[in-house]
């Protein structure tokens, strides 16, 4: 009896690892619930619940990196796991949301668009994980993650959650499908949210302007997710237009012609 005592007080530290090992894929596993609640309610005709499901994932997935992170727990199931959960709940679930808030009246097209976002998404999440071990700038993606993708479609149906029904009006939804498609398999460079410092390391400003938008989504949720959604989506258009910019004002300047020195007589007096 008591050498089995010892034993188990021995196994503590071990099995404690493995809890710590076990949280990140906790939140994981809720993301990917969440993902699967998305596409239930979506079939339903729940459209504001869906949406709400989408933004639910996306915290998860933070929560998931996060605690990976700080637990140094990061593993090769963990992060495949995490990948298969991303699929479902930002690919499948987002694209689900769309065709039957407001693709549907598109009938073959609407459908269409929905599969390009799904297999835009994969090619993503699939670039994504070949591409972990060997960026070196960690303040960039390469090409418009997926959580932010879905987004820009969970906010929109949130903005407005009572379905499309005429064909007309439906048109402009290919372009909330496409346009985030089209920009997750591109070389645009996003920025990483993690990595942004704005040079205030010592201050409270930024904890301050983190409670600014707090408030805001608090008191106008609808209204704040659709803006914070559609400006990261324009982040990078901005972002390429500030550097070019840049690249032209430094040019000008690399193109002026220096002044010529001036004579000066033998005694090195300028003339």
């Amino acid at each position: 009896m008591l050498p089995n005592l010892r034993r188990r007080k021995t196994d503590r530290p071990d099995r404690f690892k493995r809890g710590v090992y076990l949280l990140p894929s906790l939140f994981t596993v809720a993301n990917l619930m969440c993902g699967y609640a998305c596409i239930i309610a979506s079939t339903r005709g729940e459209f504001e619940k869906a949406a709400l499901f989408i933004g639910v994932a996306m915290v998860l997935d933070t929560l998931d990196g996060f605690f990976a992170r700080l637990t140094n727990a990061s593993t090769a199931f963990g992060v495949q796991l995490d990948s298969l959960a991303d699929m479902v709940s930002f690919g499948l679930a987002p694209a689900v949301l769309a065709f039957t808030w407001g693709l549907e009246p598109l009938e073959r097209l609407g459908w269409a668009a929905g599969f390009i976002y799904i297999a835009a998404t994969a090619m993503r999440l699939a670039r994504f994980n070949i591409q972990t071990a060997v960026v070196t700038d960690k303040r960039y993606f390469v090409g418009m993650p997926s959580p932010p993708a879905a987004a820009i479609i969970a906010s929109t149906v949130y903005l407005y959650p009572y379905g499309l029904q005429d064909r007309g009006i439906s048109l402009p939804v290919l372009a909330m499908v496409l346009v985030p498609a089209l920009l997750m398999v591109s070389t645009f460079r996003f920025r990483s949210v993690k990595a942004i410092d704005l040079g205030w390391r010592r201050s409270y400003l930024v904890l301050f302007l983190c409670a600014v938008a707090l408030a805001l989504i608090a008191t106008h949720p609808r209204i704040a997710l659709v803006v914070l959604a559609y400006t990261y989506l324009a982040s990078a258009f901005i972002g390429l237009a500030y550097a070019k910019f840049r690249g032209r004002v430094a040019g000008s300047h690399d193109l002026e012609v220096p002044e010529a020195p001036q004579e000066t007589d033998s005694r090195g007096v300028q003339g």
